[in-house]
């Protein structure tokens, strides 16, 4: 394939992969309906240019400091903290990167909105000429920022893929990840996993280069170099970078032509290299340290030093891990009682995250990459394991492509990052965005691997047909108003003021204040409560909780459940609810006095035909007449359980329950079998 060829056909790849990252950027029409992002543009509206540089650095002082509301913190049409800590648990480098990128356009932006037409999303929404406020305008940049970095993605993967394989193989599977559902539906939060994504990749780049036959010595050297950079990026994005180790200890071990001093002064300095580069682009990580921890503090088995205790970064971390591990209960992540390890993450790809057919291919490709490691490793012991120089590359048998020292490196980075993540009692399908773009490396190897050329073709058709309607069907999926404007939009037209609106804990308020053609809707004018299930189990879930629910429940005249954030767990844990866990099994099958009133949500759809997911069949529940003739409505596949958070935050179904039968609350405890 000649160099042109592959440029243009680079080129379409890039295209559309623009194309469905772009699309939609304003799919929640900016109301922050993602928690984690709306948290930081939240923060990152109190990051600003400091007035003066001696209080640059200082924790308590810094406009910098994520750790830190700082004093006088403001934004207009919005309310912050003032000199106060707040937690901060996400990656310093990507807030950085958006809040920069937001002065940049707000800079730019008097000067080109005045050149463009005024109904572009990238006049109104990126340069702002609709003068939105700093809190919507750092999300709306801060989105089409994660969608360059995730198209720049899809770049590098092309260029990994040319250097282990062959630029059939880097095409393809770069075509593979633009049309990758969970890639383009992360592009379009400003959350910190694509920026992960994308670091880990440039790292594996530059360590694969460092690997290849043709480069000189001081080449191989300043790879590596650039290397450590990239590590620090990655890490400054979320801590699991730092299983960037593992690749970057490979590297150097291959380069078996310099004495072993050179190597370790090379590891040295590289690592020196991302501590730098790690504490430019996450300074308070290292300057905060007065944030007071009640007990010691440990990452995994190692004990956090005495002098460091204090470190707000390593308390947030350290929180994390307890929670991803199960160490701590946090009832936002009890969705994941009882799923299997390795398997629920498989499961959640297969079905949703890359569509049936490219998840089958991916994880088959994962195993196949695997076995040719071992099968090479084999070959290399059997002709007697020399201690000389590691060939760069084997062939074996009649396999399209020769197994290189590049693979090896790579699969450092995968093979343990999917033992370890795959392990994790959380397990946010978003987790596993580090590892998906060599998933896609690894179907384009196997398929293109395949020795008869009409098998080739007609597989690759196929896959990316498919996948590609998937795509399609996906981004068509934002064209909808978003579930919670259209249900707020209901409750304004069909509720009276001064209604009593219930809505759930651990679940987003309904309804939201809208615009609607300039007018401005405000919730204020219901009654709002929020009834809580999910927090509190076992002995805790006992008559006080109930009690105190069900006469929240008597007095509502709507119940709204924004999702299955809540309903889609406890009747699933009946141990840990007994009390709760039949409040929606009562509700469903009409025993409250509840009748549904409301009911919509959007899915992925083409051609007239819906992907649906299953929200009731998981926690056993019987299905209201009501939703149930309306899921009727939507034709088309079922594709089976889901993972929350692949739903919840642009695609949620919205219940809205009418208190008709008005219900006491002793009459709502009568309903409950109570031992």
């Amino acid at each position: 394939m000649g160099k042109r060829t592959q440029f243009v056909l680079l080129a379409l790849i890039l295209l559309i992969a623009a194309f469905l990252r772009l699309s939609s950027v304003d799919w929640d029409e900016f109301n922050h309906y993602h928690p984690d992002e709306r948290y930081i543009a939240w923060v990152g509206t109190s990051i600003e240019w400091p007035e003066q540089w001696q209080t640059a650095f200082r924790p308590n002082e810094s406009t910098f400091n994520p750790f830190y509301w700082p004093p006088g913190a403001s934004s207009g049409g919005l309310v912050l903290e003032q000199d106060e800590p707040r937690r901060f648990a996400y990656g310093h480098l990507p807030l950085y990167l958006g809040v920069a990128a937001t002065r940049l356009a707000e800079r730019a932006g008097p000067r080109l909105a005045t050149r463009l037409p005024e109904g572009w999303l990238l006049t109104s929404d990126i340069l702002n000429g609709a003068n939105q406020i700093e809190f919507r305008h750092l999300t709306a940049v801060g989105r089409v920022l994660t969608a360059l970095f995730d198209l720049t993605t899809v770049g590098l993967l092309f260029i990994l893929g040319k250097w282990l394989f062959s630029p059939s193989v880097g095409l393809l599977a770069a075509a593979l990840l633009a049309v990758n559902v969970m890639h383009i539906q992360l592009a379009h939060f400003f959350t910190v996993d694509p920026y992960l994504t994308f670091f880990v990749l440039a790292a594996l780049v530059l360590l694969v280069a460092a690997t290849k036959g043709a480069v000189s010595h001081k080449q191989r050297a300043g790879a590596i170099l650039l290397t450590g950079a990239s590590i620090g990026l990655a890490v400054g994005s979320k801590f699991s970078g730092t299983l960037l180790m593992l690749p970057l200890l490979g590297a150097v071990a291959l380069q078996r032509q310099w004495p072993l001093g050179r190597r370790m002064a090379l590891l040295a300095v590289t690592l020196v290299i991302g501590l730098l580069v790690f504490a430019a682009s996450n300074p308070f990580a290292l300057l905060d340290t007065s944030c007071e921890s009640a007990d010691s503090l440990r990452i995994g088995p190692l004990t956090v030093p005495e002098q460091l205790q204090n470190s707000c970064y390593l308390q947030n971390i350290v929180s994390q891990g307890t929670m991803v591990r199960g160490s701590r209960d946090v009832p936002y992540v009890r969705q994941y009682a009882g799923t299997t390890p390795y398997l629920y993450f498989i499961e959640m790809q297969v079905r949703w995250g890359m569509g049936p057919l490219l998840g089958l291919v991916s994880f088959a490709g994962l195993i196949w990459a695997v076995w040719r490691a071992i099968r090479s490793f084999l070959h290399w012991w059997r002709a007697g394991h020399s201690t000389e120089q590691m060939p760069e590359s084997y062939s074996l048998g009649k396999e399209r492509f020769p197994f290189s020292q590049g693979e090896l490196v790579v699969l450092l980075w995968t093979v343990p990052f999917f033992l370890t993540t795959g392990a994790l009692v959380v397990k946010f399908m978003r987790y596993l965005q580090p590892l998906t773009p060599f998933l896609m490396l690894y179907a384009a190897a196997m398929i293109l691997s395949i020795r008869l050329k009409v098998a080739r073709r007609v597989a690759v058709a196929i896959l990316l047909i498919v996948t590609g309607l998937y795509a399609l069907a996906f981004v068509n999926m934002y064209r909808q108003p978003h579930p919670w404007v259209a249900a707020s939009k209901w409750l304004y037209e069909q509720a009276a003021p001064g209604s009593y609106i219930l809505s759930e804990m651990w679940d987003d308020r309904l309804p939201d204040n809208l615009t609607v053609d300039g007018q401005h809707l405000r919730r204020d004018i219901f009654v709002l409560g929020d009834v809580n299930w999910l927090s509190g189990t076992e002995s805790h879930d006992g008559l006080e909780k109930l009690d105190q629910n069900l006469a929240l429940v008597a007095q509502s005249d709507y119940l709204a459940l924004a999702s299955n954030r809540n309903y889609g767990v406890i009747p699933r844990l009946p141990e840990r609810y007994p009390l709760s866990s039949q409040f929606y099994r009562l509700l469903f099958d009409g025993q409250l006095g509840f009748e549904v009133a409301y009911v919509g949500t959007r899915m992925p759809n083409l051609f007239g035909l819906h992907l649906t997911p299953d929200t009731f069949g998981w926690p056993n529940l019987n299905v209201p007449a009501e939703v149930e003739q309306y899921l009727a409505e939507q034709s088309g596949l079922a594709l089976g359980r889901f993972d929350e958070s692949f739903t919840v935050y642009d695609q949620p179904l919205v219940i809205i329950f009418r208190n008709t039968g008005r219900l006491s609350p002793e009459q709502l405890n009568e309903r409950f079998q109570i031992q």
